[in-house]
């Protein structure tokens, strides 16, 4: 973080591909690519863990902390390695270009899965073990997860028969002989995984790139680590959430925020030093090069609403060990890029365990020419060196899109007055990137569809909204010699190079 440089947020999904998804394959090479020409030292991306049409396919709701998306998984690069051939791809389904279809891409997929892991089994390699044996900690509890709630019907698995919910020794051991052709299909799958992600990362981090990754702070009831470990979180004697994480009543929701994540039981946790916690971090940082904890003030005090509540307005702050869970965090990772999503509302104590661990936080130039231009944190000469400017985030509208449907004439005003003249809706998304790009902070970072100079129909995602998010695609022809050069030159300028 003490490097001056800037980067692109832009997730695996919206890749270019013909498979109907964003993967690892070819095209996540030539967007290393253009990154380096363009002298980028940053990939940012989304959480890869599995994501589920039932949440409408957000990486921020998943069945694992540790696993991993395989739909993000190269059918080209399986027929690389032999587990695919060409003739195996075809006939590759007639996908939308500008988006994600997720089921028509889940049933193309899973068929290639299946001949794969058939193809696979006569080839067991020693990596493959190493595999097995270095992600043992996590793997066999999620493979054969995965497999039991495909044998129950994707019922939540509180509402799984008495004996599996409670993980009775005798009864998982008969259930997994019994269903050990798919445990072993989603250990192969997973193995392919890492072995794809770890090659793309190499050849980035050989361009002088660090791909920077993302961590929901919560998990979901519905998912392997809860159903592992019942005890880190605050459960009913049904093994149902007693109560879960939101936010309270602020400036955007007059009701708060109900998120329905279990919350964590902090007095367990410090118990057992913070195991989980330590191993999850300790995953993340061998998956990236620098991490973001998505909603980090929850690791400091956490709005708990009691489950029976239909929404955030009658929750309490209940305190988190803080500086005990930050003290071993520390001494177990010294100087990680560790980086603090701090957003919204946040109180003195969480600046206080900022400060005082070092943990850069954001700044949003979106949110800058509200009120008060002098003094609003967000505002270019109010930055610090020490945090990671964004123009706006997977959840914000594009630049052009605030520009030309959210904000009002006297924001704008507002803006024109700090810019010094005018601007268009046209060449808005060059001039914030170039307020950006002269900021005091170290690292800035740009969403691809600002960098492009994309409208509200190509947001990432639109908070609160259960469809249509998640889906966003980058056009093959997007990526251009022009857009390479225009992004270096300013690049160069700004001393970001």
């Amino acid at each position: 973080m003490k490097r001056r440089g800037s980067g692109i947020l832009l997730h695996i999904t919206s890749l270019p591909s013909p498979y109907g998804i964003g993967d690892m394959g070819p095209w996540a090479y030539k967007f290393a690519d253009f990154l380096s020409q363009a002298k980028q030292h940053y990939w940012q991306i989304l959480p890869l863990n599995p994501a589920d049409p039932i949440y409408g396919n957000s990486p921020y709701h998943s069945i694992s902390a540790f696993a991993n998306n395989l739909l993000l998984i190269s059918p080209e690069l399986m027929v690389q390695d032999g587990f695919l051939s060409r003739k195996d791809l075809e006939p590759v389904p007639n996908f939308p270009q500008r988006k994600v279809d997720y089921h028509k891409v889940i049933a193309y997929k899973e068929n290639l899965f299946h001949i794969a892991y058939e193809r696979s089994k006569n080839s067991k390699k020693k990596e493959c073990l190493k595999f097995d044996k270095e992600n043992a900690h996590w793997l066999e509890d999620f493979i054969l997860f995965v497999a039991c709630r495909e044998h129950f019907q994707r019922r939540v698995w509180s509402d799984w028969p008495q004996e599996i919910r409670d993980r009775q020794p005798k009864a998982l051991q008969t259930l997994s002989k019994k269903l050990h052709e798919r445990i072993e299909m989603e250990k192969f799958l997973q193995y392919v995984f890492l072995k794809q992600w770890f090659s793309l990362k190499e050849y980035c981090n050989k361009k002088d790139i660090q791909i920077f990754g993302d961590i929901p702070i919560y998990v979901d009831h519905d998912s392997v680590d809860v159903w592992t470990d019942p005890g880190m979180f605050k459960l009913d004697d049904a093994k149902r959430p007693s109560f879960v994480a939101g936010v309270p009543p602020d400036y955007f929701s007059e009701t708060g925020q109900l998120w329905g994540n279990p919350v964590y039981k902090w007095d367990a946790l410090k118990k057992r030093k913070y195991e989980w916690w330590i191993k999850r971090i300790k995953h993340n940082l061998n998956l990236f090069d620098m991490i973001r904890i998505d909603h980090f003030r929850g690791l400091i005090a956490c709005w708990e609403i009691a489950a029976s509540e239909k929404n955030a307005i009658k929750g309490k702050w209940v305190d988190v060990p803080a500086e005990d869970f930050f003290n071993v965090l520390i001494k177990q990772f010294p100087d990680s890029p560790i980086i603090a999503e701090d957003l919204g509302i946040i109180t003195p104590d969480v600046r206080a365990i900022m400060d005082r661990y070092g943990f850069p936080g954001m700044r949003v130039l979106l949110f800058a020419f509200g009120d008060d231009l002098a003094t609003n944190p967000y505002v270019p000469h109010n930055h610090v060196k020490n945090c990671v400017l964004y123009t706006g985030t997977h959840d914000n509208n594009t630049i052009r899109g605030w520009f030309e449907n959210e904000i009002t004439q006297e924001v704008k005003n507002k803006f024109f007055q700090y810019l010094g003249r005018k601007v268009s809706a046209h060449d808005v998304h060059w001039e914030l990137i170039r307020l950006a790009m002269m900021s005091v902070a170290n690292m800035v970072i740009f969403p691809m569809q600002d960098v492009l100079g994309l409208g509200e129909e190509d947001r990432m995602n639109l908070p609160s909204t259960a469809k249509g998010n998640w889906e966003w695609k980058l056009l093959p022809e997007q990526i251009t010699h022009s857009l390479e050069q225009s992004l270096l030159e300013m690049t160069e300028t700004y001393g970001r190079a």
